[in-house]
C-alpha cells in the first residue's frame, strides 16, 4: 500500500494515526489483573506520548492536523503505556495537554522528542540539535503540579490519593543521547559525562514523585539504540566489527543504552532502600527488543527488527528525505510482521509482548503483577 502523501501529510519527524475509540477500547488478550489503582501518571517521550506533541505544537509546525479523542500515537496502534491501562482497569490516559480533561483516573505528560536534562544543559555544552522548545522531565513535573490541583485539594487527600495510582517514568534519556551523538559526542563523553547527568535527573524527578506521596513506580529503561533503524541509517560503518554478528546492531550505541540501564539500576536500588515504603519497579525495553532482533520469527516478526514498516526505502526503510509521513513512504501490508513502525518506534504487536511481560515477567524487576498481589494481600 503506497501513501503520496502518508497519512495526513505529516512530515518526517513521526507518523501519528488518528485511531478509533471505538478500536482502541477493545480488550487485550490476557485478561485483566484485580482493580488496584486508581489512576495512572505517565512521564516520558516518544515512546508512551499519547497526543502531546500534536497538542502542544498544533498549528506552530507545517501539516500539523488536529485530532479528536483519543489523539495521535507514535505507532500504528497501542503503546506499552495502553495496554498496561487496559489490564489494570484504568480508561486510557488522557494527554495532560488536552485542558479542560477530567484527570481523576490519570494523565499523560509524555511528548515526543523529550529530554531527562533542560535544555539549558545542552546549550551550555554547544548542543543544538535539540529542538528548540523545552517539554523535558521537569517541565512534565510541572504539568504534573497543574493536573494535581484539578483532582485534590489538601496535602493529606493528595497524598492518599497518589498513594493507590502508579506512576511510569519513561523512557527517558534516548533523546538525550540522540542529541548528543548528533552533536558528534564521543563515546566516552557521552558515558562519563551524559550519562550520569540523566540518570540523576530521572532519580531526582522519581523522589520528587515520592514526596507527593507516590508509592509504586514503574521506571522503563533505554531501548537498544544500534538496533533501531534510524541509527542504522545515520551511523552506517564499513568496519564489519562495528556491528553484533548475532543482531546486525550497531555495538557503540547499545552499550551506551546498556550503560545508562546498569546506572540507572544501581541507583534506583538504591533509592528503594532510602524509601522502603515505595516500590520501585525497574521495567526493560532492552532485553526484549534485542531478543526480536536475533530471533524475530520466534516472535511472529517475519519480517525482522531491523527494517521499518513504514518508511521511505533503504536497506532498513528508513529515509530521511522520504520518511514516514512524507510523499514517497510507502506503508507495508503486515506491521505486526515488523518490530519497527516507522524507523523510531515499534509496531503495536511488540508493545503489546513488552507489556505484557512488565506486568507478569520476566523484563520487570520485580513484575508489577507481584507488587500488585502483595500489596492486596498486605
Amino acid at each position: 500500500m503506497e501513501t503520496t502523501r502518508g497519512f495526513l501529510g505529516l512530515p518526517s519527524w513521526c507518523i501519528v494515526l488518528l485511531c478509533l475509540a471505538a478500536g482502541w477500547m477493545v480488550a487485550a488478550e490476557a485478561a485483566a489483573l484485580p482493580q488496584y489503582y486508581n489512576a495512572i501518571f505517565s512521564f516520558g517521550d516518544s515512546f508512551s506520548d499519547t497526543g502531546n506533541f500534536v497538542i502542544i505544537n498544533s498549528g506552530k509546525l507545517p501539516n500539523m492536523p488536529k485530532f479528536p479523542p483519543p489523539y495521535a500515537r507514535c505507532s500504528n496502534g497501542r503503546l506499552v503505556i495502553d495496554f498496561l491501562a487496559e489490564r489494570l482497569g484504568v480508561p486510557l490516559l488522557p494527554p495532560s495537554a488536552n485542558k479542560g480533561t477530567n484527570f481523576s483516573q490519570g494523565a499523560n505528560f509524555a511528548v515526543m522528542g523529550a529530554t531527562a536534562l533542560d535544555l539549558k544543559y545542552f546549550r551550555d555544552n554547544n548542543v543544538w540539535s535539540i529542538p528548540p522548545f523545552n517539554t523535558s522531565m521537569n517541565c512534565q513535573l510541572e504539568w504534573f503540579q497543574e493536573v494535581k490541583e484539578t483532582i485534590c485539594s489538601s496535602p493529606q487527600e493528595c497524598k492518599e490519593f497518589f498513594g493507590k495510582a502508579l506512576f511510569v517514568f519513561g523512557e527517558l534519556g534516548g533523546n538525550d543521547y540522540s542529541f548528543a551523538w548528533k552533536a558528534e559526542w564521543s563515546l566516552e563523553k557521552v558515558k562519563t559525562q551524559m550519562v550520569p547527568k540523566v540518570v540523576e535527573s530521572i532519580i531526582g524527578g522519581i523522589e520528587a514523585l515520592l514526596d507527593e506521596g507516590a508509592r509504586h513506580v514503574l521506571v522503563p529503561g533505554n531501548l537498544p539504540a544500534g538496533c533501531i533503524p534510524i541509527t542504522l541509517t545515520m551511523y552506517p560503518s564499513e568496519d564489519r566489527s562495528d556491528y553484533d554478528p548475532r543482531t546486525g546492531c550497531l555495538k557503540k550505541f547499545n552499550g551506551v543504552a546498556l550503560y545508562h540501564n546498569a546506572v540507572l539500576r544501581v541507583a534506583l536500588n538504591q533509592l528503594q532502600r532510602r524509601r522502603p515504603d515505595s516500590r520501585i519497579i525497574y521495567a526493560d525495553y532492552y532485553t526484549p527488543y534485542i531478543q526480536f532482533a536475533r530471533t524475530p520469527h520466534l516472535y511472529g516478526y517475519k519480517r525482522g527488527a531491523l527494517r521499518a514498516c513504514c518508511g521511505g526505502g533503504g536497506p532498513y526503510n528508513y529515509n530521511m528525505s522520504s520518511s514516514c509521513g512524507l510523499p514517497g513512504a510507502t506503508v507495508c501490508d503486515d506491521p505486526d510482521a515488523h518490530v519497527s513502525w516507522d524507523g523510531i518506534h515499534l509496531t503495536e504487536a511488540p508493545y503489546r509482548f513488552i507489556a505484557n511481560t512488565w506486568l507478569k515477567g520476566p523484563y520487570a524487576h520485580p513484575p508489577l503483577a507481584s507488587v500488585v498481589r502483595d500489596d492486596m494481600v498486605y
